[in-house]
């Protein structure tokens, strides 16, 4: 039987609309699936960055499909050669009716590594963990359970955090919701935000490529004041979560609160829309951004980034803890704001 499925799986095409169609149908209908397996970010990863995207489905002979995994090909002489499901997000990896097509698409993973000489394929993962493969459990995602009104849901803070967000209001700052509209203040407030981390920086196309691929599914929160935009996040929603993968602030400002404004109308019209869960976006535990979105009430769900690669060989170390990228983080910070946002795309489009 395992012989049948395999020689039924085939590679979708992001060319064949049909296909696209009943992959993100299949998505839809799958109990772990989130924003990232949906179709669309494979043209956005394509546009963006120019890598190769292998979508992967398991089809049976009655042609019921029964598992996806969306893998994106990235090599570079600094970074190294590898595969990733899916880069530059939060989550990916398998999505799967049964063990039958988690075995078949795993191999098939396995097959494209070795073809391509890549030293490993990483599965963000969730909730599921795929026993007897390494893993990493260095990140966290921060998730609140949203009350199921906004008066509820700001009885359910502390004092403290209540404050935070009247001290903004009272500082003459201004929440605004947009899309398009709004990217230019948005990726102001993020390269800035970016260069003070010594993070090289998004292209702001790529983000525009996101807003265009889901108008239905995206939003900009930016917080203004005195006519600037000093506090500003993307927002996505898919099912019942809510998520902000992308947010930033002008630290100068931080004195008036500009995040807790953000998050806090980000809340309310999440609420108000009907949405169940509030997804604050990845952290390491203990860590600045991790207290900021525990102080919130979100509680920390494990993520299993798992990895096919060759018996002996060590997990790749691409994070900025790493200590032989310290000497250029460092180096990053003095550079002019409009210098990163040339030098950035070009380096940070290998960085997963």
């Amino acid at each position: 039987m395992g012989q049948k499925v395999k020689a039924l799986l085939n590679i979708v095409s992001v060319d064949t609309h049909t296909e696209a169609s009943r992959w993100d149908s299949f998505v839809q209908s799958a109990k772990d699936a989130t924003s990232y397996h949906q179709f669309g970010w494979k043209a956005v990863i394509t546009k963006s960055f120019g890598h190769q995207c292998h979508y992967l489905a398991a089809i049976d002979d009655k042609g019921g499909w029964q598992g996806v995994l969306p893998l994106v090909h990235m090599r570079s002489r600094i970074f190294g050669n590898f595969i990733v499901s899916v880069p530059f997000v939060n989550y990916g990896g398998l999505l799967c009716r049964d063990e039958a097509a988690t075995s078949i698409l795993l191999g098939e993973a396995d097959k494209l590594r070795r073809l391509y000489g890549a030293t490993h394929v990483e599965l963000r993962h969730v909730a599921q963990s795929i026993e007897g493969v390494p893993t990493k459990l260095h990140k966290v995602t921060m998730v609140l359970e949203l009350a199921s009104d906004v008066d509820a849901q700001w009885q359910a803070f502390s004092p403290k955090l209540r404050n935070q967000v009247r001290k903004a209001e009272r500082g003459g700052l201004r929440s605004v919701i947009g899309h398009l509209e709004l990217l230019d203040g948005f990726y102001q407030v993020f390269t800035r935000n970016m260069r003070d981390l010594g993070t090289p920086v998004y292209a702001k196309s790529f983000f525009r490529s996101v807003l265009e691929a889901f108008p239905e599914t995206t939003r900009i929160f930016a917080v203004d004041y005195g006519g600037r935009t000093i506090a500003a996040g993307i927002a996505s929603w898919f099912r019942d979560a809510f998520e902000i993968p992308w947010a930033s602030s002008i630290s100068d400002y931080k004195s008036l609160c500009p995040n807790n404004m953000l998050y806090w109308e980000a809340m309310r019209f999440a609420i108000n829309n009907g949405f169940r869960r509030f997804d604050f976006g990845r952290s390491t535990p203990l860590e600045g951004t991790y207290k900021f979105k525990k102080q919130w009430g979100a509680l920390p769900v494990q993520l299993h980034w798992q990895y096919l690669m060759d018996v002996g060989d060590q997990m790749l170390e691409l994070n900025p803890e790493n200590p032989k990228y310290q000497v250029a983080i460092r180096a990053w910070k003095r550079l002019p704001v409009p210098v990163t946002r040339i030098l950035g795309p070009p380096i940070v489009r290998n960085i997963p």
